[in-house]
């Protein structure tokens, strides 16, 4: 069984030609914390003689340091290579390895087990063909077995293993084993989980993982390296569905050479073949198919490969290209899946980056339809999501993109979301279908355009948009910027917070999640008022700069001008004009800005107004220089 073979010292390059043949597996090992995942994978490898000699005596030195084992080895120690991990004997990141047998290749990946880590499990799991789900005898069934059981049920491993270990802490009994079983398989069906094989185990003794075990002869099953090493894993499933290729480099060495290379995400294809470019629609033939090696006659999923195709036509990275005869949908709202991976909540109405495959676009979560409690499987209402929480949502994204349903095709139906500021992977998604409104709603042409509407105004239509604490002087600045705009002969419109609140907004609280949809409300109205040419001014608290970057988003790169009222708190609290602060301060008025919930200041506004420094009429002249210095009106009055 073991990868060692004679042909290493004989014949090098047979071995390698034999071992490049081998099946490749990918599984994961999860389940709750100290469930002993990092020391199975560490005697999956010392079994599978994966280890060299300086490897093997350091781990021997380390167990003696770090070990939890007594004098025996510690195998999570190949496995926890972190200072942090060894130090509390946890695994924190996901550590991936490699190791082989004569029947088969495998690549491991150890994911957390910690709740706080259950991004980092969504990670290796994404690309997993069987899952190792852990579970302690002592134990039993916890709410982080389950947690992981729905989320790798969620990615699409169908194929699980219940490791039952630490079975030499119970005395090897079987009925232990027994109401495991009972237990993990009632949850399963809830689940929908039909392929699920029951292992009892001692990772640190070697129980039942390479040979069958002495101590538990009333069980009759497979080995964990014998189930590893014959479960069917279907490689040519994703070979038979329909072809996709993401096209992740428009390839131009010379004039006479234009091709789109990728990874096949799925299908076949070959020279001839008639495909579609998505989203455009074109279609083309395909002419060649070159690899480094020389031309193909046929690719398949999983392959690398550069396409030339019969026409010249405009394909860009992030394109799909699919065959005519079955090509992916195209939409720009859906129904979606996510896994919240970040510190910060999800809010609904926050713009986020989406990386599917080769493109990236803007998305906003439209509306979050329910939580998942991963425990009972209920559905919960939810505005927001929190570290590690499960939502099904409604996603709209400012393009139509090619797409497959997740359980079609992983590839071509998961995505990430990316934090636009930080360009951090705060979320993780699974599409599940198109909403029906994104193919029957479109942007309708109209002959009377914005410059249009904003010419025979005389004027080019724009928002100044006035954030500040509450009792910066937003309102009162704004106020008069309109009266003199008015009174040279501009069309404005004055968009309020308070005002706001009293009709389009009135629903809406002051939570996190409530501010995210005002501001949401009131950037979309804006952004109507300035396709009808007008001069919109908003005075709004608008504390988070995700939502004043949405609003500027929203408008063409010159339209928008923020303008940051900077009033120290102090000053803004000495005005207070409606009391608000002495409540906050109080605790009558919950989430209010500046006393428990935060404002961040703009980092780069085009117009800094230090109010405590200037009156109200400074201020508003001080945006009228900008306005004419920047051309949006021009010297004297005269319009733009």
């Amino acid at each position: 069984m073991a990868h060692v073979s004679d042909l290493i010292a004989s014949d090098i390059e047979q071995y390698l030609k034999s071992h490049e043949k081998k099946s490749l597996l990918r599984f994961i090992t999860c389940g709750s914390v100290d469930d002993g995942k990092s020391t199975l994978i560490g005697r999956l490898l010392f079994e599978s003689k994966m280890l060299f000699e300086d490897q093997l005596a350091a781990v021997e030195a380390d167990s003696k340091k770090w070990g939890t084992q007594g004098d025996a080895i510690d195998f999570a120690l190949l496995v926890d290579g972190l200072a942090a991990e060894r130090e509390q004997g946890i695994t924190i990141d996901v550590a991936y390895r490699f190791f082989s047998t004569d029947k088969r290749k495998f690549i491991v990946a150890d994911t957390p087990g910690h709740e706080q880590y259950t991004r980092n499990m969504v990670t290796g799991a994404s690309t997993a063909d069987v899952a190792v789900v852990m579970v302690d005898a002592r134990k039993g069934v916890l709410t982080q077995t389950r947690r992981h059981s729905y989320l790798v049920n969620l990615l699409g491993i169908r194929r699980i293993v219940v490791a039952i270990n630490k079975m030499d802490l119970v005395g090897y009994a079987e009925n232990v084993f027994r109401r495991i079983v009972e237990d993990y398989s009632a949850f399963a069906r809830q689940l929908g989980i039909e392929d699920v094989c029951f292992i009892p185990m001692s990772a640190f003794k070697g129980d039942n993982i390479t040979e069958p075990s002495a101590a538990m002869p009333w069980y009759h099953g497979a080995t964990l390296m014998g189930y590893l090493e014959t479960v069917e894993v279907d490689e040519s499933v994703m070979q038979l569905a329909p072809f996709r290729l993401p096209v992740q480099w428009v390839n131009r060495p010379n004039l006479d050479f234009r091709g789109f290379a990728g990874t096949i995400a799925g299908g076949a294809i070959r020279p001839g073949d008639r495909v579609r470019v998505q989203p455009s629609g074109r279609e083309s033939t395909v002419a060649r198919i070159v690899t480094r090696d020389g031309d193909l006659a046929q690719a398949v999923a999983g392959q690398s490969i550069t396409i030339t195709l019969a026409d010249e036509i405009d394909i860009s990275r992030g394109d799909v290209i699919s065959t005519v005869a079955a090509p992916a949908e195209i939409a720009d709202q859906f129904e979606c899946t996510i896994v919240w991976m970040h510190d910060e909540p999800m809010f609904a109405g926050r713009p986020y980056l989406l990386k599917i495959g080769t493109r990236t676009v803007s998305a906003t979560v439209t509306d979050i339809k329910y939580q998942v409690n991963v425990n009972t499987l209920e559905h919960a209402a939810a505005k927001t999501l929190e570290l590690n929480a499960i939502g099904v949502c409604n996603l709209g994204l400012d393009r139509a993109i090619a797409f497959d349903p997740y359980r079609v095709n992983r590839d071509t139906g998961g995505f990430i979301l990316i934090d636009r500021l930080t360009n951090n992977t705060v979320g993780a998604g699974l599409l599940h279908f198109a909403l029906r409104r994104a193919h029957n709603i479109h942007m309708q042409h109209v002959d009377v355009d914005k410059a249009a509407r904003a010419a025979i105004k005389h004027q080019k239509g724009c928002v100044l948009w006035l954030t500040g604490l509450s009792g910066a002087g937003k309102s009162s600045i704004g106020n008069l910027v309109e009266k003199r705009l008015h009174a040279l002969g501009h069309h404005t419109y004055l968009l309020d917070g308070d005002n706001v609140r009293h009709g389009l907004n009135k629903d809406l609280g002051f939570t996190d999640a409530d501010r995210v949809e005002n501001i949401r409300r009131v950037a979309e109205v804006a952004k109507l008022m300035v396709d009808a040419g007008l001069i919109v001014l908003t005075a709004f608290i608008s504390p988070f700069r995700s939502e004043r970057r949405m609003a500027r988003n929203l408008v063409e790169g010159d339209e928008f001008v923020e303008i940051f009222v900077d009033t120290p708190l102090e000053v803004a609290e000495q005005r207070d004009v409606k009391g608000l602060y002495r409540k906050a301060r109080r605790g009558d008025l919950k989430n209010f800005t500046g006393i428990d919930s935060p404002y961040e200041a703009p980092e780069t506004p085009e117009i800094h107004i230090e109010a405590a420094r200037c009156t109200v009429e400074q201020a508003a002249g001080q945006v009228l220089d900008y306005l004419t210095r920047s051309g949006l009106i021009e010297s004297g009055g005269r319009p733009g």
